[in-house]
């Protein structure tokens, strides 16, 4: 049976810890250079894949030290960024046409990407503390993979919408910039912790 006060709870909870999160970011990059639909179908399976590991362990990932937390997400951090500084220039025509892009290939990549990159986050470790709190694994995951799932489709959306009035080179440096900032505060979060 699902809770409609705990599934709502826990949207809310989610969605307002992810929303400043790396994903949005990830999702707004990715949404920049592909067909939204495809980059939605990827993100969207795993942060799927991530919320029935967060139910299913419930407390047990709140057991891991936070610094080491910390410092896993410096690190992921700090290697998204050098990607984006590091690849080579694209030609804006073969970004402005996802056509070219296979679905298997394009939601593989926001699959891999979220699927790493979000891998003992803040709100996969909520996630567990919310479902472990509320013995209710099916109103907490819907209410979690919900909120994931918005944050997500607002950050490739406004990716497009964003593509329209912006250079992708531009975005790019912004978001290696932002990664690179919080890169540096989780790993000095891990170290100060």
């Amino acid at each position: 049976m699902i809770s409609i006060t705990v599934t709502a709870l826990v949207f809310g909870v989610i969605f307002l810890a992810e929303l400043p999160d790396k994903t949005a970011l990830a999702g707004l990059v990715l949404g920049t250079r592909y067909r939204a639909s495809y980059v939605f179908a990827g993100v969207a399976a795993a942060f799927l894949l991530h919320v029935v590991l967060a139910v299913a362990a419930g407390s047990v990932l709140t057991l891991l030290p936070q610094q080491i937390v910390h410092a896993l997400t410096g690190v992921l951090f700090l290697g998204g960024a050098a990607v984006l500084l590091l690849k080579k220039g694209e030609e804006e025509e073969e970004i402005r046409r996802p056509a070219d892009q296979s679905f298997w290939k394009v939601a593989g990549t926001g699959f891999t990407l979220i699927l790493v990159a979000e891998f003992g986050d803040l709100t996969q470790i909520m996630t567990a503390n919310l479902a472990a709190r509320y013995d209710a694994p099916l109103s907490v995951g819907l209410g979690a993979v919900l909120g994931l799932w918005a944050v997500a489709g607002l950050g490739i959306v406004g990716g497009k919408a964003l593509m329209r009035k912006v250079p992708l080179r531009l975005i790019t440096r912004i978001a290696a910039a932002l990664m690179l900032a919080l890169g540096v505060w989780s790993l000095w979060e891990a170290i100060a912790g």
